[in-house]
């Protein structure tokens, strides 16, 4: 027998006050975790509004919040990376919108920049680690076919060095010791004359 209408509209209002639960629950703990990573569920719910039962009905362990946390955070990182015109921009300009989408993301998700919780909990889908690096590659090598990047090194090279230059850039950042426009100006700078620009 097929439902209601009535019942089916329950039904979806059940499953759209989960969703609603589950994304303020996520966001809380980006913010929370952000700030203090050593944060427990408890004080997750709270920042979140709901209650610690809510939030284990949903996950059910703070490995298992942290695991869809962190599939979430690769998912906005791929799409930063989409909206960046990898493809098409002028290599230059291109290298520099990876940059800012890398720095956008990392202002939304303080709590990567721990390795500890990098290494714990790769994500399943979109793992920066897997698909960051070809799409740099492919860039850099993009800017040397066109002659706006020194052919004289592997793309493939260049691009580990400029995710690393970013990493470091980061870190002195996360440490206090560069401001957020220091960090991105140095990386920038750094990068461009990495790839052989100049100019």
């Amino acid at each position: 027998m097929a439902d209601s209408p009535d019942t089916t509209t329950r039904g979806r209002a059940r499953r759209s006050d989960a969703r609603r639960s589950i994304d303020a629950v996520l966001n809380a703990a980006r913010l929370v975790l952000g700030e203090r990573p050593e944060a427990g569920m408890e004080e997750i719910a709270t920042a979140a509004g709901v209650t610690r039962q809510t939030v284990y009905a949903h996950f059910s362990s703070r490995d298992a919040l942290m695991a869809t946390l962190v599939e979430a955070a690769a998912a906005e990182y791929a799409a930063l990376l989409d909206a960046a015109d990898l493809e098409t921009a002028p290599p230059a300009d291109a290298l520099a919108g990876f940059l800012d989408a890398g720095w956008r993301f990392l202002e939304r998700y303080p709590l990567l920049l721990n390795t500890a919780v990098t290494r714990v909990h790769r994500p399943r889908d979109n793992d920066p680690h897997d698909l960051v690096p070809p799409r740099l590659e492919r860039l850099i090598a993009r800017g040397q076919r066109m002659g706006e990047f020194d052919p004289s090194a592997p793309a493939a090279w260049l691009a580990a060095a400029v995710i690393g230059l970013q990493h470091t850039a980061a870190a002195e950042l996360f440490d206090g010791r560069l401001s957020r426009h220091e960090a991105a100006a140095l990386c920038r700078a750094s990068a461009l004359r990495l790839c052989g620009v100049t100019g």
